[in-house]
């Protein structure tokens, strides 16, 4: 009885000292992992997502002040800095949305080959990205 019995594979631990430099993690993995960190972005960003809602709706003079902001700086912390941290705002919205929109229709579908999971990572990142570079050329006043 017990020869016809399936023999179940035989997994060992990984040691992360010298297994891990050498795991490529497979793009769909990648934008899983980036689609957490977008929503941990966004989430310490959010009091300064609200600050800028806020100031920029407030008033006309409230709206100057955020303007520059963006443009001059606060104190020692220079504009560019805040632009950069509204870029990173932009980022994690685009990819963490599309990355959603992917991992709804994974549900949807039910079924997904590794094909379809590294095309769909594919897209979301290239789609992802350049939305986040022409809106970083917007941002920074190249158009």
């Amino acid at each position: 009885m017990a020869d016809t019995l399936k023999q179940r594979p035989e997994f060992r631990n990984i040691n992360a000292v010298s297994d891990l430099p050498n795991y490529r993690l497979p793009i769909a993995g990648i934008v899983s992992i980036l689609h957490r960190v977008s929503g941990l972005l966004m989430f310490v960003l959010l009091p300064f997502i609200i600050w800028m809602f806020d100031t920029s709706v407030t008033s006309e003079v409230s709206f100057d002040g955020f303007r520059s902001v963006f443009i001059a700086g606060v104190g020692f912390v220079p504009g560019w800095f805040f632009k950069l941290v509204a870029l990173a705002i932009i980022w994690a919205y685009l990819h963490h949305w599309l990355a959603g929109i992917r991992h709804i229709r994974m549900d949807i579908k039910h079924t997904v080959t590794k094909e379809q999971g590294k095309s769909s990572a594919q897209i979301v990142l290239a789609i992802s990205l350049t939305l986040t570079v022409l809106l970083a050329a917007k941002l920074f006043g190249l158009y």
